[in-house]
């Protein structure tokens, strides 16, 4: 199974890009990971973004459906269980996405009910995807 995460807008404080990093190298255990950030969302840079229709498109939204780490791990379990090859998560700026890629999300998930800066967003969303996997693993991981 690949993961790809896809954002808008560089991570751009050091600090936070060590953490994204360094959870993008735990979940390569586990999956392919791609990480891609595009500058802006203008036509010229979401004509780069290439989705296979069969992906399973996961877009960050703060009206989508909130998960426990259990849930999560088994909702990912689930996807990937069902023989998703690809699962893409769009992360947005402060604006979000726009309309056209909304629409080819077939599923909306909430990191939290609180406001975060989407770049911390990010660190929370590739943890959670580590610990999804260690959690289908069996592995400890702390809590």
């Amino acid at each position: 199974m690949k993961i790809r995460v896809l954002m808008l807008g560089k991570t751009r404080r050091p600090e936070i890009r060590a953490l994204l990093d360094d959870y993008v190298r735990r979940i390569r255990h586990y999956a392919d990971v791609e990480v891609s950030e595009f500058r802006d969302a203008s036509p010229a840079a979401l004509r780069k973004l290439k989705i296979d229709p069969g992906a399973a498109v996961v877009l960050l939204d703060a009206a989508g459906k909130q998960f426990t780490s259990q849930q999560f791990a088994r909702w990912l379990g689930d996807l990937r269980d069902r023989s998703a090859r690809e699962i893409i998560f769009l992360c947005g700026d402060a604006e979000g996405f726009p309309a056209e890629l909304r629409t080819r999300a077939a599923h909306r998930i909430s990191l939290s009910t609180l406001t975060m800066p989407h770049e911390f967003a990010r660190v929370v969303l590739a943890e959670q995807i580590y610990r999804a996997f260690a959690i289908l693993g069996g592995y400890p991981y702390p809590k």
